[in-house]
């Protein structure tokens, strides 16, 4: 009995003994291990902290969204500079210088040579309508712009689709009488008369592909978004048979066909100087009568018209003479 009382007492200090060890060695691994892992943690957050408590890391990230941001802000603004669409152009409704197309087309009706009694206007005011077709010319229209500017007159550009596609320049051109506040208009792409007009009639479907393709050129520079309802058919809408069928597919198509009423005939006859021309310009008006309140004068902004261009600032400053509001068609 006290031989197995003494076994009792030996087993119980080597289960002693050996739990002594068990814990050492637990606390021994706890001391060696939980260090080196808070030491882990420090040495991937201690470099990433400034002296204000901020992270490094979450600072860089902020940078590189911040230029990010910078560089998509700055190929918005390039894709916004470059579109130049229909937000730039205003419709009639919109534009302080710009009248109804509608209203000038009926006005203005076979007019040419004062065929129509005056006045026309409700408004009380004389009104002359600066149109220049055959353009943009890389020559010649941006001197008649500068003109215009220094004037502070707006005009109507009744531009050709080749003209257009001729150049990144005449491109250019385009889009910047759209920047100063002129109206664009239509006056086909080609201006060929024996495709628009065989047998001096009207071929209603290739004239409304003319157009069509002409407004496509347009598009290509200004935005899908542009469009211009006024036009103007080569020669004149009143020059050749087959108008009541034109006259129905401008109807359908929502066109309105703007003439002239007056012009400088610098595309008439001989070619004329400058002072020659600014004759012309003053006869034509004024061949009109003295009640003439709505005025569309024909020019033209193409290569070869230079003398247009040495003419026109004395063609505004006789026009203003005159008592005469410069306004555009929409």
């Amino acid at each position: 009995m006290r031989k197995r009382n003494k076994n009792k007492r030996k087993q119980r200090q080597v289960a002693i003994i050996s739990g002594g060890i068990l814990i050492a060695v637990s606390i021994v691994l706890c001391i060696k291990f939980i260090p080196k892992h808070e030491e882990q943690k420090l040495q991937i957050t201690i470099p990433n902290e400034n002296q204000n408590g901020t992270s490094n890391n979450t600072e860089s990230n902020n940078e590189n969204e911040v230029e990010n941001n910078k560089d998509q802000s700055d190929d918005k603004d390039k894709v916004e500079e470059n579109k130049l669409d229909n937000s730039g152009y205003l419709s009639f409704e919109e534009d302080p210088n710009a009248d109804d197309a509608a209203m000038v087309a009926e006005n203005t009706k076979g007019l040419l040579n004062g065929t129509k009694h005056y006045p026309v206007r409700t408004d009380g005011k004389k009104v002359v309508y600066l149109t220049f077709d055959d353009g943009p010319s890389t020559t010649n229209t941006p001197q008649v712009l500068d003109i215009l500017d220094k004037y502070n007159v707006k005009a109507t550009f009744f531009v050709l689709g080749s003209s257009i596609d001729k150049s990144d320049e005449a491109k250019e051109i385009l889009k910047e009488e759209v920047k100063r506040g002129h109206a664009i208009a239509n006056h086909t792409y080609g201006h060929d008369y024996s495709y628009l007009y065989p047998n001096r009639t009207m071929n209603v479907n290739n004239i409304v592909s003319d157009l069509e393709k002409s407004q496509n050129s347009m598009k290509a520079v200004l935005g899908e978004d542009f469009s211009t309802r006024v036009i103007r058919l080569p020669g004149g809408y009143w020059s050749w048979e087959g108008r009541t069928a034109m006259k129905e597919a401008m109807e359908q198509n929502g066109y309105y066909n703007v003439d002239w009423n007056a012009l400088n005939k610098d595309a008439e006859g001989k070619m004329k100087n400058a002072d020659e021309l600014v004759q012309c310009t003053k006869e034509s008006v004024e061949a009109l009568g003295p009640n003439a309140d709505s005025v569309v004068l024909l020019m033209h902004d193409t290569y070869g018209k230079e003398e247009t261009v040495k003419a026109l600032p004395r063609i505004i400053e006789y026009l203003q003479s005159q008592g005469f509001e410069f306004r555009t068609i929409k």
